[in-house]
């Protein structure tokens, strides 16, 4: 893989190389190197002509399509920024995310317009909305529009052209302002451990709003490699075109997995071309990675990573989730890859503490996200000055160098590969006029890993009708953030500060259990 610095020369480089190679297949359509190449340039030209300048953010609210990759990389060349919403949002989570990265152009899909066009008198910054696909695109004009333009913008390896939202510990979203320099290493060091070549066929399964979804795809693209795009990660159709497809390596989340153990027909298929199969950002119940090991024997590589360090920092590859005599290993996240270093910390005082002592994992690398688009304060508490990231996940490191990833120090819940903040949903349950206090726990669950759990107490008298509830907070915050169940309690335990004991709360649930977190 060629040593780039600006992500911008990707396309330019690979065109260069094998023109007519499929760099991208979505939905029975190909694109080679010199097409995409061709409609990044006058991607970038049309952001130029619509007025944007280096440092602008646009942004993309809309299934996989092949349009917000070519949107990353024309950002890239352009100086500008792409901001990818999290579909599954509800409209007011949508509209602060839009309006906290300051987009100027929205880029959406047919399943979301309608959405949008109730959201405009929201969203005061946005000049323009462009539809993609459907019978009413508007995407591909706008391309044509343009004659394409090889100008690149002279940006510095930290300059963002991606951001991604990660959820707040103060119950709104962050944008992780990934940059050229930390994109490129990760796809570096990932590609030097998984055997990515230019005759790779990389599925890429999961939402691009994830770091798992686009990082993967960057990877591919990076090493001149084939991405096969699916609108939706559908656990028959993903399995379908591993087969089909001749699919080398992809990733998913367990919650897909666990589904995919369901299919029928599943183990009857050829899937001999796989390589490596990525899973992680959620917990792993132990019977459905054995499961996957059976359907799958061989290629199975757990990762942990963040938005954060923009992707994978480290994994446990097929010889430790083979080998019996290191079973225990299976529950572990593995070892730091290529380029990243991690170290546990006491989280108080960020001392170093020795091999099997519980604490806070910390990871540096080349990876890291320049920082939180526009919180400066919350850059500076996730960093340390020498470059240490403070993860937030609580865990430990054996003396053989694996990490054991046993809990949040920030609360945080992982249900099916997605983010869970304790604080997004309570924000909202507090505003019920039937609770008086509130506490959200992650709890287990054999599909997706862990769901979020409302424990509350109740004002004096009030009528109260759990499904009502969870239908109030549906209307307010996205669906799978939505806690499942509500208990009532006449008192949440808190320390002599008042601060709620989440940890008292969580271990009825999680006793008896080995709690993996990846």
């Amino acid at each position: 893989m060629s040593e780039f610095t600006h992500v911008a020369a990707i396309p330019a480089y690979w065109e260069a190389r094998q023109p007519d190679a499929i760099a991208m297949r979505f939905a029975g359509i190909d694109r080679t190197w010199a097409q995409l190449a061709q409609r990044v340039r006058r991607n970038a030209a049309a952001q130029r002509a619509a007025g944007l300048v280096p440092g602008d953010r646009v942004a993309v609210l809309d299934l996989n399509h092949p349009s917000c990759l070519e949107l990353t990389l024309a950002c890239a060349q352009a100086g500008t920024a792409n901001a990818v919403v999290n579909f599954r949002l509800a409209p007011p989570e949508i509209a602060y995310v839009i309006n906290d990265a300051k987009a100027r152009v929205l880029f959406v899909g047919p399943e979301f317009a309608g959405a949008v066009d109730a959201l405009r008198p929201s969203l005061p910054m946005l000049e323009r909305v462009i539809r993609v696909g459907g019978p009413q695109d508007e995407y591909e004009g706008w391309l044509a529009a343009q004659e394409p333009d090889p100008t690149v913008y002279p940006a510095d390896p930290d300059h963002c052209f991606l951001q991604l939202y990660t959820s707040g510990t103060t119950g709104f979203p962050k944008g992780a302002m990934l940059t050229h320099r930390g994109m490129l290493a990760h796809s570096r060091h990932l590609s030097a451990t998984q055997s990515y070549r230019t005759s790779s066929r990389v599925q890429v399964a999961m939402p691009l709003f994830h770091v798992g979804g686009t990082s993967t795809a960057l990877v591919a693209l990076t090493v001149g490699a084939s991405v096969i795009l699916m609108r939706t990660p559908d656990p028959v159709a993903a399995l379908q075109m591993l087969e089909a497809e001749k699919i080398t390596h992809t990733f998913f989340v367990p919650a897909l997995m666990a589904a995919m153990n369901q299919v029928p027909g599943a183990a009857a298929r050829d899937y001999s071309s796989l390589e490596v199969l990525c899973y992680g950002a959620s917990p792993m119940p132990l019977p459905v990675l054995r499961a996957s090991l059976a359907l799958f024997p061989g290629v199975l590589y757990q990762v942990y990573g963040m938005t954060e360090q923009s992707g994978a920092v480290s994994l446990l590859g097929p010889e430790d989730h083979a080998n019996p005599a290191v079973a225990h290993r299976l529950i572990s996240a593995g070892k730091p890859i290529t380029g990243v270093e991690i170290e546990i910390h006491e989280p108080a005082t960020g001392e170093l503490l020795p091999p099997g002592t519980p604490g806070e994992i910390w990871v540096r690398s080349e990876q890291r996200m320049g920082g939180y688009w526009g919180k400066p304060e919350a850059t500076a508490a996730a960093f340390t000055p020498d470059g240490w990231l403070r993860s937030g996940d609580g865990g430990h490191m054996d003396a053989d160098g694996y990490i054991y990833i046993t809990d949040r120090i920030k609360d945080l819940i992982i249900s099916g590969g997605e983010n869970i903040y304790p604080a997004e949903i309570e924000r909202v349950l507090a505003e019920h006029p039937a609770i008086q206090d509130v506490a959200v726990i992650g709890v287990p669950d054999e599909r997706w890993g862990e769901v979020p759990k409302a424990v509350v107490v109740l004002r004096p008298g009030a009528d109260f009708d759990p499904q009502e509830t969870l239908a109030w907070c549906r209307e307010r915050i996205a669906a799978f953030k939505c806690p499942k169940t509500i208990d009532v309690v006449d008192a949440l335990p808190r320390n002599p500060t008042g601060k709620i004991l989440k940890k008292d709360l969580r271990k009825p649930y999680w006793e008896g259990r080995e709690r993996q977190v990846v």
